[in-house]
């Protein structure tokens, strides 16, 4: 496992635990990509063919060689302007307004342990002790004046190579660069269907399958952020792959801006898939020495279906990509003050909330918006990060002890990223704002974007709110970020084309920062829920607020497709009222419970108004949720069913060693004489026996993975039930 490079025919082979990736440099000192799939011994160079393609041209160094063309040839990094019409990789323009390049091999090497990106996340792997090996290959067009560096990096027990390239400018003159991707893959043949993640606010993550013909599906975000709509992870699977066989191909962006992946079908049944930056926005200028960095993309193969492409990448994020000491810490159990409150609040009514969370068996109170500037509603003091003491009837530091008297932890929401118009910062610096001099803005919640592409906006509120958090003991913050990036002009910037990226990496700075400052505070991302629910951000904050959508119902659904990339336990998931405030629809506490233990688990209501009944069972919920947490966090997640097809809902965890499992689900369909739905679980050990932990009852391995659990018929809609087995004696 690992890297190797053979000289005699100058190929590359990458090795994990299950696949082989192949490139090789031509007699053209191009690089070509050979194969990416099962564990491969020998060179697969004779899976390359050539012959005269007609309309196909020919590079000018092929000679009389009619059969050599880049439009035809898989290649690792295809440019504009070689003659290879399907989508490139990179795109240059230089000072003359020519563009294109063409890339050909200057060097290489081979490092041990995984490389990392400057000022950008990326997948680690602490003194190389997972065995990580890193690949950088140098391309360079010196009529052009650039070199790209092609990163590669091996995580073999994973099962995941990851890629990024820097593209470096070395000549004299400037050079734009307009686009550059960080991963393409290209197939000489294949019948695949491309499965992508589409949505909106409070639907994020649908799972959208359809077979890839001849055309090129593009999907990705312009919006500044990863986005609500489509979602920066996208799987190539054989037609007939499953949950549990067949092929299939993923990739998933550590980055949370925009991002295009386009997938191709070519004249000649060749497929290309492609990840990386949004061209939309993009015009980069490099001048002498200066480089631009495109982001990681994880990439992962799987012959045994999506199930195991699901656990190569998710156990990537969980312990390759989330950092810290949450990274595997089981998360405190929590009650959010929005659903509670909303912004209609003062000190008495939280130390109630405070009082209501302690009895009931909770572990932390957040505050939500509306505890700063003076902020009623979301039309002011965003940017004004000054605690609103008139409101909370004295200093936020009484309310904090108050809490940590109670022996509970406590949270604080900001909005980091957005500046009020009618705020104090604004008044002071309305440069500050992304703004087009001369036209009015593009409102989104009656608040702008800050400028964080320059240094000093994000050092202004970065002291604005390591002041309130240092000064009043917080123990978790929940990132917002509430609204895309539209207006694109920094005035603290000569090239508009810049912007996009480089506030990206002052986000990023300024979660660095805070990560390095306060190394024991868990930060909770989210973005209208999950409009930034990317691997880029669990870098910096090990969950992510899975959807300002709260209902069960549709939660299944946003759960569903978000566990295709990520584990469970950086999924924030709460328990909140019925009917729901988003859809009004009823459901009970122990379903919606159910369906929340499946992610961080929380609450987001005021419990003051709950009955006795209604508190006792939630004590029970909260009180069962911790017993399960280890499971949850540390166990495999099996996908049972799928909630967009089948009439009942179904999931499960099973520890490492199978000795305990859990099993879920919840019936979507009741009708009058229904036949009996069986639930299959997965994952147990085979001719074993298992006892459910709430009766007693003991059943046989085999018949629960080969038939099912059957699930008695009960009137009533959205019924949930669960199965927490132990393996035993027969």
């Amino acid at each position: 496992m690992g890297i190797t490079f053979y000289k005699k025919n100058r190929l590359f082979t990458l090795e994990t635990e299950h696949t082989s990736y192949q490139m090789m440099v031509d007699g053209h000192d191009r690089l070509l990509h050979l194969y990416y799939g099962p564990l491969l011994k020998g060179s697969a160079e004779f899976l390359v063919t050539y012959q005269d393609r007609g309309f196909s041209a020919n590079p000018y160094d092929a000679g009389e060689d009619r059969t050599y063309s880049l439009d035809a040839l898989p290649q690792e990094y295809p440019t504009t302007g070689t003659g290879d019409f399907r989508s490139p990789a990179l795109t240059v323009v230089d000072d003359r307004g020519v563009m294109g390049c063409d890339l050909k091999y200057k060097e290489h090497k081979i490092l041990s342990g995984k490389y990392a990106l400057a000022g950008l996340p990326a997948v680690y792997d602490e003194n190389g002790a997972s065995g990580s090996s890193s690949l950088v290959i140098t391309l360079e067009d010196p009529n052009v004046g650039i070199e790209v560096d092609l990163y590669y990096g091996v995580l073999p027990q994973k099962d995941v190579i990851t890629r990024s390239a820097v593209i470096r400018n070395v000549s004299a003159e400037t050079v734009t660069v307009e686009k550059a991707l960080s991963a393409n893959l290209d197939f000489v043949t294949g019948d695949f269907d491309l499965i992508t993640f589409y949505g909106r606010h409070g639907m994020e993550r649908n799972f959208d399958r359809q077979p890839l013909t001849h055309r090129e599906i593009r999907v990705g975000s312009r919006r500044g952020a990863s986005s609500h709509q489509y979602h920066p992870l996208a799987i190539l699977a054989e037609h007939e792959t499953t949950e549990t066989a067949g092929g299939c191909y993923g990739l998933s962006f550590v980055y949370s801006g925009g991002f295009v992946c386009s997938t191709e079908k070519d004249q000649y049944d060749q497929v290309r898939f492609q990840m990386g930056l949004a061209e939309y926005g993009l015009s980069y200028p490099l001048r002498q020495g200066e480089e631009l960095i495109a982001p990681e993309v994880m990439m992962s193969y799987s012959c045994t279906g999506l199930r195991q492409l699901s656990w190569n990448l998710s156990d990537t994020v969980r312990d390759h990509v989330i950092r810290g000491p949450w990274q595997h810490k089981i998360r405190p159990v929590l009650l959010n003050s929005w659903e509670a409150f909303y912004m209609d609040f003062n000190g008495e009514k939280l130390r109630g909330l405070a009082d209501e969370a302690k009895d009931l068996g909770m572990d932390m109170l957040v505050l939500d918006d509306g505890w700063f500037g003076h902020r009623d509603d979301d039309s002011s003091s965003l940017g004004d990060w000054t605690v609103w003491e008139e409101k909370l009837g004295g200093p936020l530091r009484e309310l904090v002890d108050y809490v940590h008297q109670k022996g509970l932890l406590f949270g604080l929401w900001f909005e980091p990223e957005m500046i009020s118009e009618d705020s104090d910062l604004y008044r002071e610096h309305p440069d500050y704002a992304l703004e087009i001099p001369g036209r009015k803005p593009v409102r989104g919640r009656y608040q702008l974007v800050l400028d964080f592409s320059r240094k000093e906006v994000v050092d202004t509120v970065y002291e604005q709110i390591c002041k309130v958090i240092r000064e009043n003991a917080v123990d978790y913050v929940k990132w917002d970020y509430n609204r895309s990036i539209i207006d694109i002009f920094s005035s603290g910037s000569s090239c508009q084309g810049k912007v996009l990226y480089d506030y990206i990496l002052g986000l990023y700075d300024f979660l660095e920062r805070l990560h390095q400052d306060f190394p024991e505070l868990l930060i909770e991302g989210c973005s209208g829920g999950g409009g930034r629910f990317d691997a880029g951000m669990l870098y910096y904050t090990p969950q992510i607020w899975c959807s300002d959508n709260t209902d069960a119902m549709d939660r299944l659904k946003i759960q569903y497709g978000t566990s295709f990339g990520y584990p469970a336990m950086s999924m924030g998931a709460h328990v909140s009222v019925s009917p729901n405030e988003q859809c009004g629809r009823e459901v009970s506490l122990k379903t919606r419970s159910l369906v929340a233990m499946a992610g961080t688990y929380g609450y987001e209501l005021d419990p003051g108004r709950m009955d006795e009944e209604e508190k006792a069972q939630v004590r029970l919920e909260v009180a069962h949720q911790k017993a399960l947490a280890p499971l949850i966090l540390n166990g495999r997640y099996y996908r049972l069913s799928d909630p967009f097809t089948a009439p009942v809902t179904a999931w499960g965890f099973v520890s490492d060693d199978r000795e305990e499992a859990l099993f879920a689900a919840v019936v979507m369909d009741v009708h009058c004489n229904m036949p009996t739905n069986y639930v299959r679980f997965a994952g147990l050990t085979p001719h074993a026996f298992y006892r459910n932990e709430e009766d007693g009852k003991v059943y046989a391995a085999d018949a629960l993975m080969a038939v099912g659990m059957p699930l008695p018929f009960q009137t009533g809609t959205y019924k949930g039930y669960e199965w927490h087995l132990r393996r035993c004696e027969e």
